[in-house]
Parts: C-alpha cells; structure tokens; sequence
C-alpha cells in the first residue's frame, strides 16, 4: 500500500466522518466539529489531487528550474481554504455559545422547539403537535370530500 493510497483513504474517511456527523448527531457543538472533519478532509483531497511523486517545489535553483515540479495553484487554494475554515469555525462556535446562552441548551431538537414556541407567542397562535402529526377531524382540509363525491 502507497503512501498516497493512505492519504486517499484518510481524506475519504474524513469526509464519510465530517457527512456522518452532519446527519447524525444532533449536539451542535459535534455538528461544528464534524464540519470542521469534512473540510479537512476536502482540503486533503484537493492536495492530493496535484500531488506528484518526486516533485519538486517551483523554485528555481543555481542550474535552472527542476525537471518535475508540484503545482502550486492548489496549495494556495488550500491555504485560502484553511484561512477561511478557522474564521468559519470561529464564528460558528460564538454563534453556540450565544445560542447556549439564549436557550440553556446545545440540543438542536430543543433549541428548535423553544424557537417554534418563542414564534407562536409573539404571533400570538398556538403551537401545533409536531411536524409529523396527523390533521385533525376539525381540520376544514382534511374534511373535504376529494373528487366531489359523497
């Protein structure tokens, strides 16, 4: 195994780890550190992409420049990206911290229910069951006889 086939599999597994803990968890803390996984990994798999066996950097040396020599366009793309996550990351993490303070909690789930009650109130409705519960019998929606037939 290469050494360039590990860093395939290391880049692939980060990103598979950064998607998973996307979808799967639901503290937002992991959220943001599972995004900061996946963006590690993409920065990964950009290098890797240019990356040449025996290349040198574009320098240019006392006899000429070197016979085979690594691209520098991604690795500066890579930096630019680096530069930009930790600002992201930055602010993601202020942003949780004042969403903790707000609402006691990191728990996507509850952060999302305290948002929809804090709606309802200032608009002045009630809260409906969840997003997943069936219409009503006073629904006038559901009640509608479909097609005109009785």
């Amino acid at each position: 195994m290469t050494l360039t086939l590990v860093l395939y599999i290391a880049a692939a597994g980060l990103l598979l780890i950064g998607i998973a803990g996307i979808v799967l968890h639901h503290h937002l803390l992991r959220i943001i550190f599972s995004i900061a996984l996946l963006e590690s990994g993409a920065n990964l798999l950009l290098l890797l992409s240019s990356f040449r066996e025996g290349a040198a950097a574009p320098i240019r040396l006392k006899d000429g420049f070197p016979a085979m020599m690594a691209d520098p366009v991604p690795q500066a793309l890579v930096l630019t990206a680096i530069v930009i996550g930790v600002g992201v990351l930055a602010l993601a993490l202020v942003l949780a911290l004042r969403i903790l303070a707000i609402y006691g909690t990191l728990d996507v789930r509850e952060i999302r229910q305290s948002m929809d009650e804090e709606i309802a109130a200032r608009a002045g409705v009630p809260l409906e069951g969840g997003r997943q519960a069936p219409r009503s019998d006073s629904d006038p929606i559901a009640t509608l006889e479909v097609g005109g037939h009785e």
